[in-house]
């Protein structure tokens, strides 16, 4: 099957083309490794390639080339005997700082811009001088209370500055830091933080959203209740006309009364710890079970991150970058990593579309944003409500904008590049909560082909995989990482044996990393197709495919707002369906003509084999609180079983609506 851009070839056409006279940080590695260790690397695709080859060196270069700062040196940078599924030590013997590195710039230039939904809140900003001495007043009050190495601090908390202040404070003392956002629901918290016993939790009163304040501190109380390790509640009043009383939280403070007066800061010095010591948990989506927890390295996350943003983004002090994201999601991880490069960042908080739809392409001609990071499902919205951004406004810095949390459909590629501005990069990333970084996504020295991600990233040994464990090109297969890389998990949480880490990624193809998504990799541009999740892959009669590609072709039609695609299993097993769900757009009504034009618009553009057996109308659809589509659960409620982890999800109650469906009862 031919899956790679648009239908009528292999190579689809291209949106955007490098500028040769560029000379990237990539470039400039690339010209390093070739002097120092005598190759002749020219393309990018052979750069990765050795990158692959030789990942010992090549993460060691990367090392040398992002200034890592470390106190003491490694003995080697990886044992090279141990596969990927022995998960192997990265840089044994050398010790750092997290919040050093991300501190290592102390001047006054503007390292944080802070703003979102709010009554005339405007932005507020913070340069790197005094984000370091807001940082140490928190270490200060941390150690006074005996918060130290490998201590679990939590944040239940809004993208603020607050959240940063906190998560770097934790980091500098060898402490563990781990979040979820004010929109997970009481459950959904627990079910995180019961596992890993926090001792600290940083909170807010309230929050604004979709032009509403909401309360926060009922939830707050739940979950401080079912937390009775909990030494410290730490609020901070995010919203300070909404209600500040902490007479029902145990052990409650107001983040005033928690921090000590400047003469009482004690000075900032940063604990160093082994490039493996933890210091993000971060948790699976829960949709399916009780959410994993994934241990993320110091080290290894700081390597990954700096590869990431220096030579994929080729960022440098000049840079201004804005991702929508929630502290619930590992973008925020990854936004907040920016500053080790002595760029700003963007925190924003609230409905990227309430007071105005254009909130965040205002915010880029006010700040002068270089760098925009959304989600697929945003830049769809934007489309469907028919905004042109390079008409209604300037976008002078803005130089590329990166789109994750689901594939992004060819048709957003073409409305990117005519709506928004013609010459910027537009790059769909992937990777994940598991890596906490990205496989695959931007580069400044391939083209962008649409409907495909650029290609893999340095250093990632990605392939695509037959069932049979076989490598493919150019069809439908399993992402799979076949080498050893420094972000992945150095465990997980109450996992002492290791069972939980092995089952999540080495049961499919021993001694590979299969890492649960679907997707093509075009043999002849080297770009990659993201078809959805492993467990949204449909297989009626033997005929493996990925539901995104059904996205790509339902969501075209102006009537349908959002759709969903699940496999229906025969009650005996025997075989299974597929069955379409779509969300009508408003003023459009669900009709037979409509479902004969789906029909026959998958079989031609797709293949007869895809055709949905049943297509029926849905009020509502799944997604997590970060904007992910969740087949899986659609498929539990269609089959009357409960689902049981609601707290992951944004809006679990419409899950009803999937039960007891009569067209789906008799199959």
């Amino acid at each position: 099957m031919d899956c790679a851009g648009d239908s009528d070839g292999l190579v689809p056409p291209i949106k955007w083309e490098p500028h040769c006279s560029k000379n990237t940080k990539m470039d400039k590695l690339r010209q390093l490794i070739n002097e120092k260790y005598s190759v002749d690397l020219k393309t990018y695709r052979e750069f990765h390639q050795w990158s692959c080859d030789n990942y010992s060196e090549f993460w060691e270069e990367v090392f040398k080339f992002t200034d890592i700062i470390h106190s003491q040196p490694y003995s080697q940078v990886v044992d090279k005997e141990k596969n990927i599924a022995d998960i192997p030590e990265w840089f044994p013997g050398c010790h750092l700082n997290f919040t050093e590195n991300i501190l290592r710039y102390d001047d006054d230039r503007v390292a944080v811009y802070a703003t979102g939904e709010g009554e005339g809140l405007g932005v507020s900003k913070m340069s790197f001088r005094q984000l370091r001495e807001s940082v140490t007043r928190y270490v200060t009050a941390l150690k006074k209370m005996g918060i130290q190495k490998g201590d679990r601090v939590v944040g239940y908390i809004p993208n603020c500055c607050e959240a940063l202040e906190a998560m770097l404070a934790v980091a500098s003392i060898g402490a563990v830091w781990s979040s979820t956002s004010p929109d997970f629901g009481v459950q959904g918290v627990l079910d995180r933080f019961t596992q890993i016993r926090p001792k600290v939790i940083f909170s807010v009163n309230a929050v604004w959203y979709n032009g509403k304040i909401h309360n926060h501190l009922d939830k707050l109380s739940q979950v401080v209740q079912g937390l009775p390790e909990l030494e410290k509640v730490v609020v901070i009043p995010f919203v300070p006309d909404a209600i500040f009383d902490l007479s029902n939280i145990k052990n409650g403070c107001a983040l005033k009364d928690f921090l000590p007066n400047l003469d009482e800061v004690t000075e900032l010095k940063f604990e160093q710890v082994p490039f493996n010591h933890p210091l993000f948990i971060m948790y699976s989506s829960g949709t399916t079970g009780a959410p994993k927890c994934m241990v993320h390295s110091v080290g290894g996350t700081l390597l990954k991150h700096m590869e990431e943003h220096v030579i994929q983004s080729d960022m440098d002090r000049d840079d201004i970058m804005l991702y929508y994201t929630t502290v619930g999601w590992m973008m925020w991880n990854w936004l907040v990593s920016v500053l080790a490069v002595g760029a700003a960042i963007v925190l924003y908080d609230g409905s990227p579309l309430v007071p105005k739809d254009t909130v965040l392409w205002d915010l880029i001609d006010e700040l002068g944003i270089t760098f925009l990071g959304t989600s697929a499902k945003w830049l769809a919205v934007m489309e469907d409500r028919g905004l042109k951004p390079g008409k209604t406004h300037k976008l002078e810095s803005l130089k590329a904008i990166l789109s994750t949390g689901s594939p992004l459909k060819p048709q957003s590629y073409d409305y990117v590049y005519t709506d928004i501005k013609k010459d910027l990069l537009l790059a769909s990333i992937s990777g994940g909560t598991d890596i906490i970084a990205c496989f695959m996504g931007q580069n400044w020295t391939v083209p962008v082909y649409r409907g495909e991600v650029q290609g893999p990233n340095l250093g990632c040994a990605i392939e695509t995989r037959d069932e049979e464990g076989k490598q493919v090109y150019d069809e439908a297969g399993e992402l799979v990482c076949t080498k050893p890389f420094p972000s992945m998990p150095v465990f997980f949480w109450n996992d002492p044996d290791g069972k939980k880490y092995k089952k999540a990624y080495f049961e499919m193809f021993p001694g590979v990393w299969a890492h649960g998504d679907h997707c093509c990799i075009n043999s002849q541009t080297g770009g990659i197709v993201m078809l959805g999740r492993s467990d949204g892959v449909l297989n009626p009669n033997g005929v493996r495919f990925g539901s995104a590609e059904i996205y790509n072709v339902v969501e075209s039609f102006k009537e349908i707002q959002d759709s969903v695609c699940v496999a229906q299993r025969k009650k005996d097993n025997s075989e299974e369906r597929v069955v379409l769900f779509v969300k009508m757009a408003t003023g459009s009504n669900f009709s037979s003509d409509l479902v004969t034009r789906i029909k026959s618009c998958i079989r031609n553009e797709l293949s007869v084999r895809y055709v949905p057996t049943v297509v029926l109308p849905i009020d509502d659809i799944p997604y997590t609180i970060n904007s992910k589509k969740v087949e899986a659960a659609v498929r539990k409620a269609m089959m009357g079983e409960e689902v049981l982890q609601k707290g992951a999800l944004a809006n679990p109650q419409c899950l009803e609506l999937y039960h007891n469906i009569k067209e789906l009862q008799n199959y």
